[in-house]
This record gives C-alpha cells, structure tokens and sequence, in this order.
C-alpha cells in the first residue's frame, strides 16, 4: 500500500480512502483535465473513491463525501469541460444521505483485500480520541506491511490499540501467531471488536474462528497502573 492502502500516488487517486485522496491529488488535477480530450478521467476518478465497491458498501462521513466531490466539481467546472451527469448524480445522493456520528474509512491493501474501520466523526468522544484513526497508526501500518518479518508467527501485544488499523493490516499481511488488542476505555474496545468483526476476523472466544486466522484476544488495561501478574502474562 502506498500509504497503508492507498494505492493512489499516481496521476489520479485509486484508492477509495477519500481522506488520503484530496489535496495532494487534486492540486494537479485541473491540469490533467486540460490534457484529457473527455470525461474518463473524471468517471475513472468516481470508480477508485466514492463508487468503489468497497466505499458503496462501507461508505466514508456524508460531510467528508460531500468536500471531496464539492472540489472535484469545483475542478471539473474551472476547465470549462461539459458537464458530467455521473458527478453531480453522486453530489445528490451524498446530499440525500442522513449523517451519523459513525463513519467509514477503508484501506485498500496492496496485494488485494482492504481494512476497513467504523470510526466516530469526532476527534473526542466518550472522554477519548481513542475512537478515531491517528496519523501514526497508519505510519506504522505502512512500516508494518513492508517489514512483515518482524511480525510473522510471532505474538503481538499493542497497548493503546484504538479504531484498528494498525491491528487489522498487521494481521491481514503480516500473518502473526496471536495478536493481543489492549486499550483502557471500554467504548474503545466495544468499537475495535466490531472492527474486528467486520474484517472478517474473528476473537478468540468465537467459536466460529477461522483456524487459519491468528489467535486474537482483546481486554481492557489501563497501562499506568498495570500490575507485575499482569505483565507477566504476556
């Protein structure tokens, strides 16, 4: 993935990950429509985000959909192009959506699947920031899905282990023995475990879990006051 699963640091975005797919994609796109004879471009942009199988199913916050198509748009008119049904089409149905305080964001990975995460549009929530993605997990999801070594057989214990991102692409790429969720705020962990479900993994205590699949535990543990018998039982 460049950029846990972006695939997209190519002459348009390709990933249905919207939040990695905006400026950095959109500065140079009005040059690119100059250059382009029709509306491929535009309709292939549509494809890879907001009509990408992925997003459809799992669609990303209506605020967050509605700036990114809001800029494409503002994109697509400053060429003077002939307008494009499909674009204003998706506009409409962004707009008739009802927004919720829970919203999806999905990683495309970069040999096939993605990871996708149900996350709170608000950076604080329930007295945490634990319940949405941080920049640094998805650094060191990347990191992780190139050193996959560091990770395979092998148990796993994160502390502070938040939406899951960097959990989910670890155990979907890097294939560990086991892999230990930690985090201290129980609607942390209520979220994780559906994240957890919703990838298709499964806990432990599933009986339904896949014996392919790494052995997954997850408990509440407040880090600043772990005990000695519970240090030892990692």
């Amino acid at each position: 993935m460049t950029r846990v699963a972006a695939n997209a640091a190519k002459s348009q975005p390709s990933s249905c990950d919207l939040s990695r797919c905006t400026l950095r994609h959109l500065k140079s796109l009005e040059a690119k429509l100059r250059d382009s004879s029709d509306s491929e471009l535009l309709r292939d942009i549509l494809q890879k985000t907001v009509k990408h199988p992925v997003c459809v199913k799992h669609p990303p916050s209506v605020k967050y959909a509605w700036c990114f198509l809001s800029e494409l748009i503002k994109k697509h008119e400053a060429v003077h192009m002939e307008p494009l049904d499909e674009l204003y089409e998706a506009l409409v149905e962004t707009l008739m959506a009802k927004e919720s305080t829970q919203g999806h964001r999905s990683y495309l990975l970069p040999l096939g699947g993605s990871v996708t995460l149900s996350e709170n549009m608000a950076i604080i929530s329930h007295g945490t920031t634990g319940l949405v993605t941080w920049d640094a997990a998805l650094y060191v999801a990347e990191w992780a899905i190139e050193n996959p070594a560091a990770f395979t057989h092998r148990s796993v214990l994160e502390l502070g282990s938040g939406t899951g991102l960097t959990d989910l692409a670890i155990c979907k790429i890097c294939h560990p023995r086991a892999y230990i969720f930690r985090d201290c705020h129980s609607p942390v962990l209520e979220q994780l475990q559906g994240n957890v479900l919703l990838n298709g993994l499964s806990l432990e205590a599933d009986i339904n879990a896949n014996l392919h699949s790494p052995r997954l535990t997850m408990a509440q543990l407040d880090w600043d006051v772990v005990t000695v018998h519970q240090r030892s039982a990692f």
